[in-house]
C-alpha cells in the first residue's frame, strides 16, 4: 500500500517546461528551415563544385574570352607527373597533350601557396554539373579524378598507358585533384581554349595575401567585364580572419 506521500508525483518527475522547451516550437517554425537551407547551401559549395586556383591574368583571360585554357604540362613543378604525361604522349604517338587541373577540396593553405601564391592569386569555383558538361561536349577531352598511389603499389602492379595522365604519388592525395586532358595525333599545339558559360562560375575568391585596401578596386574591375556583374567575388580571409582573432582575444 502506498503512503500518501508516495502517491504524489515527485517534483522532478514532471518538471516545469524550460525556456528552451517553450521556445523550440517557435524556433522550428521560424528558423529551422532557414538554418537547414543555409547548411545545405554550404554543403553544396563544398561538395558540388570544382575549384581552379590560378592568378589574376589567367582569370581575366578566362572571363574576357569565356574559355578555359589547357596548357602543355611539360613545365609542371612535379616532374613525376609531367614525366607520366610525356610517357603517355610518347606511347600513344601523339602530337599534343594538354591539361588543366581542378580540385574538389575545400579551401586550403596548401592550394593557395602552391597554385596561387602571392597577392595576385585567385580561386574560381565552378558548378560541378556545368563544368562536367563543358568537358563532356569538348571533343578529345577526358575529365577524370586523379588516383593517388604508393611507389610500392606501382612496383607490384604497373600502370597501363591509359592510366598515366591520372596517377600521382600518395603524398599529393590531399589535393583531391580532377584533371582535364586533351590529346591529338595530328595537331601540334601548346594551348587550347574550351568555351565555357560564365554562369557556371559560382564565385571568385581573391588571394588572402592581397592587401585589403586593394580588394574593392580589383572586384570592381573584374565586374566591369561583360557578363561578370552578378558573379560573387570576395577576398579570402584564410590567413587573417577578424572573427577568429576576436574569439581568441576573448579567451577565458
Amino acid at each position: 500500500m502506498l503512503l500518501p506521500s508516495e502517491n504524489r508525483r515527485s517534483p522532478t518527475s514532471f518538471a516545469a517546461p524550460t525556456r528552451a522547451a517553450t521556445l523550440y516550437p517557435y524556433f522550428r517554425r521560424n528558423y529551422a528551415g532557414r538554418l537547414i537551407g543555409l547548411c545545405a547551401r554550404k554543403q553544396v559549395v563544398a561538395t558540388k563544385s570544382y575549384r581552379r586556383y590560378t592568378d589574376l591574368p589567367a582569370l581575366v583571360h578566362l572571363l574576357t574570352n569565356r574559355e578555359l585554357t589547357l596548357l602543355d604540362p611539360s613545365s609542371w613543378d612535379d616532374k613525376n607527373d609531367s614525366f607520366f604525361l610525356s610517357t603517355y604522349k610518347e606511347n600513344k604517338n601523339l602530337s599534343s597533350v594538354l591539361a588543366l587541373c581542378f580540385t574538389r577540396e575545400s579551401e586550403t593553405y596548401h592550394h593557395w601557396r602552391v597554385f596561387s601564391s602571392g597577392s595576385a592569386g585567385a580561386c574560381i569555383n565552378f558548378n560541378a554539373t556545368a563544368l562536367e558538361n563543358t568537358f563532356r561536349k569538348a571533343k578529345g577531352v577526358q575529365f577524370k579524378p586523379v588516383e593517388y598511389l604508393k611507389v610500392k603499389e606501382l612496383r607490384k602492379r604497373r600502370p597501363t598507358t591509359a592510366q598515366l595522365p591520372f596517377i600521382k604519388r600518395i603524398p599529393y592525395k590531399h589535393e583531391n585533384e580532377f584533371r582535364a586532358i586533351w590529346e591529338s595525333k595530328t595537331e601540334e599545339v601548346f594551348s587550347l581554349g574550351i568555351p565555357i558559360d560564365l554562369s557556371s562560375i559560382t564565385r571568385i575568391t581573391l588571394s588572402p595575401w592581397m592587401h585589403p585596401s586593394l580588394r574593392k578596386s580589383v572586384v570592381a574591375a573584374l565586374k566591369r567585364i561583360d557578363g561578370c556583374k552578378s558573379i560573387h567575388m570576395w577576398r579570402s580571409t584564410l590567413t587573417e580572419n577578424e572573427d577568429w582573432k576576436s574569439y581568441g582575444a576573448s579567451a577565458t
